[in-house]
């Protein structure tokens, strides 16, 4: 096992406009890519974001070596209940997520 901000690059998370964020993973090469792609799940992500898995979307790009995820902020960008602004928390979450070893 491993954490998975060990693993790759660099996680970031942002805005995808006030309703959406996204969370780019940049793996930085392809056998970390391999491990990525294999290892997190979308239904991961979906519980780490607490949404529905069909609400989440995936972009694996093995030529950037870069997997992709889209998914509804918890509240709209700017209102009163909104905690992070920026979008910018979620990649600190997913970091510490623990991929399985690889196979």
């Amino acid at each position: 096992m491993g954490k998975l901000g060990s693993i790759v690059e660099k996680v970031r998370s942002k805005n995808a406009g006030p309703f959406w964020l996204t969370v780019d993973i940049f793996c930085g090469n392809p056998d970390s890519y391999r491990r990525v792609v294999s290892g997190l799940k979308t239904t991961d992500v979906a519980k780490l974001a607490d949404t529905p898995t069909q609400h989440v979307k995936r972009f694996d790009i093995p030529d950037l070596n870069v997997v992709k995820f889209s998914f509804p902020r918890p509240q709209v960008q700017g209102t009163p209940q909104d905690r992070d602004m920026h979008g910018a928390a979620f990649a600190s979450l997913l970091a510490e997520f623990e991929l399985p070893e690889a196979v």
